[in-house]
């Protein structure tokens, strides 16, 4: 992107966050079994850039030279590439040094070639038992269309069988999605020696038995390879078509869209490679990246632990909040005062519980929710079934295009509408990103709504492992912006006004600036004023402009930023008072939250918008300001812990290469440990009293 101001390019940006994770991993101080996960949410994060950051610049060549330009487009390309090659040998050393940390622990990662006879005789009928059956190789031949028969993400190996001077080549799918891509051997002599095999050995391993009496072959050697395409699909603008329809047709078109990346054994015969780079029609703007043994690195975020507990981070055991248990219901509850969650430090039950109750209460009349990502087996999608059986009203508003969710969001929409709940799309040129519930209510003759507004999703998995904020009210001013809010996806054509929530695409980029303006007036006028901000991605231009222009005022601007940060710090004369930090550690962190000193009546506000022209221009987002003083000391409580966190927080530099926090004399604080702790002496607190 060109500006006339201190910009980095959001790409870059996202790879110097990935290098955060690989920090994680090389860091001794983490339990060994944590570091190797940390590799594995490295590998995912990797595959996902790929699919759509390095895509997008891909087709942005494209849509250029067509247009007889492309020249910066590719230079990004270029240096995207080098940090990409960078970071894999890294990886690769950091892989290494794990194999060798766990040996000295008494666990093992072997390969075919390492196997005793015992446990080679013992893989061998594991396999015919358990994996073969999942397995069907792909014969190249004259009519193989290699680039149509390959998905998207899968590890495969490249067989070559070779009869005297001829070669077969056969590609087989490693089927980790259909069985375990770890598998711990029997004990044999030791038992205190763990011993584990990948999936991709294994089939090595009994590799013969695939092709036995199919393909003649005097010798296999296996190299494997993994494709990652474009995330991005065309759909189809005829209008006979629903969006439920165009969705499906879409995720049809994913499995043969357009590879970016190609990764491979850096030890595979160059002929294999050249075969390789032929078949799938790669082009110079296409990723070949030379790697080690195994791909799909993301399966080791749930590498096992064979050994001892203290090899992995112990269990923090979820919070209850005593202003939901000291209650009969929620709704007395949440009558009583606001209640802010924060996870996965509280329970998420108190959320599924509050659905659960509302599907049967003979007062509760209707029930709406946005839905863009839920759990597998989602108590939230059961209770809203449940309440339809009841006589409730519920609409919920499903996303169908939540990135690589559209397939399971596809069949939640089916269930919810068989099961007779009113079923929305929303505005078709408008995700919907926001994370509200609206629950409405008879009391004493007069309905009463109650409403969610949240960082993050309703669901139940990623609640254990994402850091969000969940606000419960039944503030009448918010509620009744809430239910606009559900009026406004139905009826996006209307004017609606909102005086409290900041909504996306309606209201969020005039009252951000005018928020940022103001802070700016303040420190003018000699009242106090600065700007605290933490968000998963600070990109929007329009956005880092404005908080150049407050600290070229003098205006003290602290930013929290755990992804991408196209702002520049360290900038003489145009960001000498923004500070910015990012902490990576066992938690993602996923709120979204913005403090403005406005003058000493400082205002305090959580959103599902990160600050990105998507989020602020083109999607559906909520902000909703916190009005009790005490939620709004415990959000500004955790924050400060956040800031001043000397073991897991990194400065955000123009420099991009991550350094550590200094700690000087200041004591050691892990800001999502003491945050944990800080919540729980005011849950002790509460109880108390």
């Amino acid at each position: 992107m060109q500006t006339a101001f201190p910009y980095l390019e959001k790409e870059l940006s996202w790879l110097s966050f990935n290098e955060r994770v690989l920090q994680e991993a090389a860091d001794s101080e983490n339990p060994v079994i944590e570091r190797v996960r940390f590799l594995g949410i490295f590998s995912n994060n990797q595959d996902e850039f790929f699919r759509v950051r390095v895509a997008g610049v891909r087709r942005r060549i494209l849509i250029e030279e067509s247009r007889g330009g492309g020249e910066a487009s590719r230079t990004l390309l270029a240096q995207i590439n080098q940090k990409v090659l960078a970071l894999q040998t890294r990886f690769d050393e950091i892989y290494r040094q794990l194999l060798l940390d766990l040996a000295r622990r008494n666990i093992f990662l072997v390969s075919e070639s390492q196997l005793s006879d015992y446990h080679g005789k013992w893989l061998k009928k594991h396999f015919r038992d358990k994996i073969r059956r999942h397995i069907i190789p792909v014969l190249l031949g004259p009519d193989t269309k290699l680039d149509l028969c390959l998905e998207d993400g899968l590890t495969y190996l490249v067989a070559e069988l070779r009869k005297d001077d001829q070669i077969q080549y056969a590609f087989i799918p490693v089927p980790s999605d259909k069985t375990a891509r770890f598998t711990q051997l029997p004990a044999e002599e030791s038992k205190n020696r763990k011993t584990l095999i990948l999936l991709d050995n294994i089939i090595r391993h009994c590799v013969d038995e695939l092709f036995n009496g199919i393909v003649e072959f005097d010798s296999v050697r296996c190299y494997s390879m993994k494709l990652t395409r474009d995330a991005e699909y065309g759909l189809s603008n005829e209008i006979d078509l629903s969006l439920l329809e165009k969705m499906s047709s879409g995720l049809k078109q994913r499995l043969t869209a357009e590879p970016v990346r190609l990764v491979y054994d850096r030890e595979m015969p160059q002929s294999m490679l050249e075969m390789l780079v032929e078949q799938l029609g790669h082009t110079n703007y296409d990723s070949l990246m030379p790697g080690g043994r195994y791909h799909n690195f993301r399966d080791f975020m749930s590498f096992p632990n064979p050994g001892r507990k203290y090899l992995e981070n112990s269990k923090l055991p979820a919070i209850s909040s005593n202003q939901f248990t000291r209650y009969s219901t929620a709704f007395e509850a949440i009558s009583a005062g606001d209640i802010l969650l924060n996870y996965p430090f509280h329970k998420f039950a108190h959320l599924t519980e509050w659905l659960r109750q509302a599907a049967y209460d003979p007062a509760v009349r209707s029930i709406k929710i946005n839905i863009y990502r839920v759990a597998k087996d989602s108590q939230v999608i059961n209770a809203l079934t449940e309440a339809v059986k009841n006589g409730k009203d519920v609409t919920v508003v499903v996303e169908l295009q939540a990135r690589f969710d559209e397939e399971a969001n596809i069949e939640w929409a089916k269930l919810l509408t068989d099961a007779g709940v009113r079923v929305s799309f929303g505005v078709p040129t408008l995700k919907i990103h926001s994370k509200l519930a609206l629950i409405s209510r008879i009391e004493e003759g007069e309905l009463v709504h109650y409403a969610h507004v949240g960082t993050g999703n309703f669901h139940e998995k990623t609640a254990k492992i994402y850091t969000d904020y969940a606000l419960f009210t039944r503030h009448p001013e918010i509620t009744k912006e809430v239910e606009m809010v559900f009026d406004f996806i139905d009826h996006p054509y209307r004017r609606f006004k909102f005086q409290h929530l900041l909504i996306s695409p309606v209201d969020n980029r005039r009252k951000l600036y005018s928020l940022i303006d103001r802070e700016i007036q303040n420190r003018l006028a000699g009242k106090p004023a600065g700007i605290t901000l933490k968000v998963n991605n600070l990109v929007d231009s329009g956005l880092i402009k404005r908080l150049y222009d407050a600290s070229r005022n003098g205006v003290k601007v602290r930013l929290i930023i755990r992804g991408m940060c196209s702002l520049v710090t360290e900038v003489p004369g145009v960001s000498d008072n923004i500070r910015a930090i990012s902490v990576v550690d066992r938690f993602l962190e996923h709120p979204r939250v913005m403090v403005f000193e406005n003058g000493g009546d400082t205002r305090v506000f959580i959103t599902s918008a990160d600050w990105m022209g998507r989020n602020i221009d083109s999607r559906i987002e909520v902000g909703c300001p916190i009005y009790d003083p005490r939620l709004k000391r415990v959000i500004l409580d955790t924050l400060e812990i956040q800031w001043n966190d000397t073991q897991k927080a990194r400065v955000l530099n123009r420099a991009q290469d991550n350094p550590y926090v200094k700690r000087g004399n200041r004591r050691k604080l892990r800001s999502q440990l003491e945050i944990y702790e800080y919540l729980l002496e005011m849950e002790q607190a509460l109880l108390a009293k």
